[in-house]
């Protein structure tokens, strides 16, 4: 595997082929290879995970659109679906009676 790193001496970039900038080989079982590459698979992991989160939120913003609009029924849903929407308004709901400041506003506090 070929390495670029940066003045510290962290690696940066891989590639299997020797490219502009990413030249310097290190052996696959090297250490600070395995380093890098865990790093960058849990940041990588971090970012689905929230991407997941936020997507889940746009995707039950939108049965609630759809259901308000007559699109849909809230009985059309499968009973687990219904169930899982009932669930996260509740806990919402809740999260929201706790954090009531939560709205936007910047009072100064």
């Amino acid at each position: 595997m070929f390495v670029k790193r940066n003045p510290a001496g962290e690696i940066i970039a891989i590639s299997k082929m020797k490219e502009q900038g990413i030249d310097e080989f290190l052996a696959d079982d090297a250490e600070d290879l395995h380093q890098f590459m865990q790093y960058s698979a849990s940041d990588h992991q971090r970012l689905l995970e929230k991407s997941d989160l936020d997507m889940a939120r746009v995707l039950e913003d939108l049965v609630g659109l759809l259901i308000e609009r007559n699109v849909i029924r809230f009985t059309d849903l499968p009973d687990a679906a219904q169930q899982k929407l009932l669930s996260r308004r509740h806990w919402r709901s809740q999260t929201k009676a706790v954090d009531v400041l939560d709205d936007g506003d910047d009072l100064g506090l």
